[in-house]
């Protein structure tokens, strides 16, 4: 008998017919002889609904602990409603919180990682013919005995790490699209699915803003070697398989070296992120220890920085412009960070930018082949997309634009690598908040 993991996301379950679809996917597995643990996010968009109510009531106060015992509550609902479901078709289900499931994480509130994972409730269920339903998101910090949350997304890295503690033969991550696409289908209606892909690939496309899995999630599952099928819940079509390792056939033969011609580019996707802002510290001392100082203060602020560029000013000699992105959502925080150093540092002002979007180009077989970074370039000039910043690694070239170019760029360099497909991709729900 083996043992899979599944996890669907809130708009596989965001209403009660969602719910019994989901339910009966489940019991089919289970019946099919396996042993199934299933990770289930919120409802739709609850989580989105209560972070809209707590800015009503907090007036910009710091709340963090309660924030997280209320944004678990919709994983909590889920759980037990999937559960019910499960039972009114004649299979048992148990569920569980992240706490009851053995998810133990540090004391951050709001994007805890994951110390240890201790599923011996869910393997006693599965013991005792159970299915178990597990919360995502949601873990518990052992010294404080608080309950904590992963971040937005943080439901797959709840199914990777239970699949690998619990030694699953595979981890399914079910949502709104038949897989991992060339590009995000709701922008580019001719984007194609991926049959397989490497963990290093998407890797890079999670960083770079594609959706379909989460970052983390991807990290872990590449560390502990944990093969992902993702795909659809409104569908029983074959999804797309991430493989940990691209240079060796797995057990169940899928291997990511055939059929890829020699000397060929191989490009994966087009990855976009709309979440990012950037800062610009003009004027800066151009001599060692300056930029330290800066990048010092936000290193112990922990603001993530993505790209970094530095040139020379274009006001004063002897100094230079630093500029980089980060998240925007500490926008905010980033730029109190710098005005208190600013006197200390000697710079001369700071600009803030958050209409921008990133684009990114993914692919193995980049690395090897130099024409792929002028016809990326040239597909953006011939759009009349202008790039702010550039940032490349041996599988990837991010570029910076402006934020309402950024469909307008994806379009342009999907169809300029041949990515197109002759039919549209279907979106079976979801609203994408």
């Amino acid at each position: 008998m083996s043992l899979i993991v599944q996890k669907f996301g809130g708009s596989s379950v965001s209403d009660a017919e969602g719910v019994k679809r989901v339910a009966r996917r489940i019991v089919e597995a289970k019946n099919q002889g396996h042993d199934v643990v299933v990770v289930v996010s919120a409802m739709g968009d609850t989580t989105d609904e209560l972070l809209d109510l707590a800015a009503e009531v907090n007036n910009g106060a710091q709340a963090s602990r309660e924030l997280d015992m209320l944004l678990t509550a919709g994983e909590r609902i889920s759980m037990s409603v999937l559960a019910i479901a499960i039972h009114g078709l004649g299979a048992t289900a148990q569920s569980f919180t992240g706490s009851q499931a053995g998810i133990i994480t540090d004391g951050v509130h709001g994007s805890a990682r994951l110390v240890e994972v201790h599923p011996d409730r869910i393997r006693e269920s599965l013991d005792a013919g159970n299915i178990a339903i597990v919360a995502g998101f949601q873990g518990m910090n052992r010294q404080t005995r608080d309950i904590t949350t992963l971040g937005r997304g943080g439901s797959d890295t709840t199914a990777v790490a239970l699949a690998s503690a619990l030694g699953a033969d595979f981890c399914e991550i079910y949502s709104d699209v038949d897989g991992v696409f060339t590009a995000d289908p709701r922008i580019v209606n001719t984007a194609h699915k991926l049959n397989e892909v490497s963990s290093e690939e998407m890797l890079e496309m999670a960083a770079n803003g594609a959706k379909i899995l989460h970052l983390r999630c991807v990290e872990y599952a590449r560390r502990f070697k944990i093969k992902l099928h993702v795909r659809s819940s409104f569908s029983d079509l074959e999804g797309t398989w991430v493989i940990p390792n691209s240079t060796d056939a797995d057990a169940d033969g899928h291997d990511l070296t055939k059929e890829i011609p020699l000397e060929q580019p191989l490009i994966s996707g087009v990855a976009h992120d709309r979440t990012q802002a950037k800062i610009t510290v003009v004027d800066v001392p151009d001599v060692p220890g300056y930029a330290s100082k800066i990048f010092g203060s936000l290193n112990d602020a922990k603001i993530n920085l993505d790209m970094i560029v530095q040139n020379v000013s274009t006001r004063s000699e002897a100094r230079t412009d630093i500029s980089f992105t980060l998240p925007q959502d500490q926008g905010d925080e980033a730029l109190e960070v710098l005005e208190k150093v600013q006197d200390d540092i000697g710079f001369a002002s700071i600009e803030y930018n958050d209409a921008i979007g990133k684009l990114s180009l993914v692919g193995a077989g980049m690395k090897s082949n130099p024409g792929v970074s002028f016809q990326f370039f040239d597909a953006l000039s011939k759009a009349g997309v202008n790039i702010d910043m550039i940032s490349t690694s041996e599988i990837r070239i991010s570029v910076i634009t402006r934020a309402d170019l950024l469909d307008q760029a994806v379009r342009a360099v999907h169809t300029a690598f041949n990515l197109d497909s002759e039919t549209e991709a279907t979106v079976y729900g979801g609203t994408g908040r």
